[in-house]
């Protein structure tokens, strides 16, 4: 009997191990998150790269800004503690939560706050948003806990920017290396990154919020083509898919382990036109291409029916937006009748860069086809995001490209000097000042819809659509963004079920 009781104790120790590992994984499957991107960040430092990827990572939970963007959009608190603003909207009086350290260990206080904004705005600065930051007039520190920014003009949406990855508050000592390895305030420290493949984040346990944070471990995980985005999803190696590929979409409405979430955007997906190369510096050139493009044939080819036509760098649902679709309408014999009068001789070769993004590759075929239709042959080339960000966006070394501009508030992008597609017109520079010198909302909204009628009508580019992006996930996931007003992946606000 002794023999038997060790053989059946024997037995069920064997059983019982035999259903840890399966525990294990339903307990740590609690605290664990693996989430899937298209593009790899070329590195995590948002104010040295204008790459959306690296906000995707970073911001909310390695770095924190003074102010937090909400799903709906409105602005809360997350450094500051509370603000006030001065009636001409132009002076800023940011009150600082208290004990809050950064990730080596120094201090979160005003005097960081006056060393990333006046870093941002210098003269040597490489921050995408140094227009946003050159324009404080000063940045003064009152106490530990108190600092005031005095803009030289109002911004009436100056509390949202500074919830935006431009706007990070950085520890002075990590500047240099914060690309590779960052420092923030934020409940997640970088833990791993494997080029190419994926890049983990680790629960920062002296967080000041740590206990509330509910997810110890996030996996971002890079995988570009959209079959291997279905098959990952599928095969559960990924939990959640944000901004996945429209196309997969259909299949995963009528699983029942899946929760598929369709959320508007600001984001403005454009046929970028180098606006200093001959023949494109014609206004009647870049109007043919835009009169020879169907938006609705691009956005059932590459978004799969999630967008919606736009005329202008301007989206429905934003404050002060007016349809301009019908200024450079579908017209397939006015274009040629454009071509024409410019006196471009056809066939007219121009070059298509295409970065990765599926809405990018298979938009550019479909516009390809639809411009050849006018004699203009563009002729693709693919390119990495590396390639993209330093050919195209930094020396300008193209004709056309297909992006999208994910920013909410990026009309001022049109008076930066040398920015990428070339565009420089005194009369859209002093329109544009007058709408962030305008107090009045009603002010403001009028010039908006100039601004917009004023670039369509200049055809700096093709206006493609606004994207609608859809993000499919493991149906117990919980506290993922209903809308995205600009790319995050808040991971202090994910849980399981």
């Amino acid at each position: 009997m002794v023999q038997r009781r060790q053989l059946i104790t024997s037995a069920a120790s064997m059983a019982a191990l035999s259903t840890l590992p399966l525990a294990a994984t339903a307990q740590s499957k609690k605290d664990v998150v693996t989430l899937a991107m298209t593009l790899e960040p070329p590195g995590l430092d948002p104010t040295a790269g204008a790459a959306s990827a690296i906000a995707e990572i970073v911001l909310y939970n390695v770095f924190e800004t003074l102010t937090k963007i909400n799903s709906d959009g409105t602005v809360s608190p997350l450094l500051a503690q509370s603000w006030e603003v001065s009636p001409d909207l132009k002076t800023y009086t940011f009150t600082l939560k208290k004990g809050v350290k950064f990730q080596n260990g120094e201090p979160f206080n005003a005097a960081a706050v006056k060393f990333s904004f006046e870093r941002a705005g210098s003269e040597k600065s490489t921050n995408k948003d140094k227009r946003t930051f050159a324009s404080m007039e000063r940045v003064a520190v009152i106490d530990e806990h108190t600092v005031v920014i005095l803009n030289k003009s109002l911004d009436p949406d100056f509390l949202f920017l500074m919830g935006q990855a431009t706007a990070i508050i950085v520890e002075p000592k990590s500047i240099e290396t914060n690309a590779t390895k960052p420092v923030g305030t934020g409940p997640y420290q970088l833990s791993a990154w494997n080029k190419g493949a994926s890049i983990t984040l680790t629960k920062w346990d002296s967080y000041r919020n740590a206990a509330a944070i509910k997810i110890k471990k996030v996996t971002f995980k890079f995988i570009s083509d959209p079959a291997a985005q279905v098959a990952a999803l599928l095969a559960g190696d990924v939990d959640a898919f944000p901004r996945v590929t429209p196309r997969s979409v259909a299949q995963f409405k009528t699983n029942t382990k899946f929760q598929v979430v369709v959320s508007g955007s600001r984001a403005k997906t454009i046929l970028a036109i180098n606006n200093k190369k001959k023949p494109l510096d014609d206004v009647r050139v870049r109007r043919a291409i835009a009169a020879a493009i169907d938006r609705k044939a691009v956005i059932e080819g590459a978004g799969d029916g999630y967008g919606v036509p736009i005329g202008s760098h301007y989206v429905p649902g934003a404050f002060g937006y007016v349809d301009t679709n019908g200024i450079n309408p579908f017209n397939i014999e006015k274009a040629k009748a454009l071509l024409a009068e410019a006196g471009v001789k056809l066939p007219l070769e121009l070059s298509l860069k295409l970065p990765p993004p599926p809405y990018a590759r298979q938009g550019g075929e479909i516009i390809a086809t639809q411009l050849a239709k006018i004699g203009i042959i563009a002729k693709i080339e693919n390119v990495e995001w590396a390639q993209w960000l330093s050919g195209t966006y930094t020396n300008k070394n193209y004709d056309l490209t297909i992006i999208s501009h994910v920013e909410p508030f990026d009309l001022a992008n049109f008076v930066k000097p040398g920015y990428y597609w070339g565009y420089e017109s005194p009369q859209f520079v002093a329109l544009f000042d007058k709408i962030q010198n305008s107090p009045r909302a009603a002010d403001r909204a009028k010039l908006l819809g100039d601004a917009q009628r004023m670039l369509a009508n200049d055809a700096v580019h093709a206006f493609l659509y606004q994207p609608q992006w859809v993000t499919v996930a493991n149906k117990n996931l919980k506290g993922l963004w209903k809308d995205m007003p600009v790319f995050v992946n808040d991971v202090s606000a994910l849980s399981w079920s």
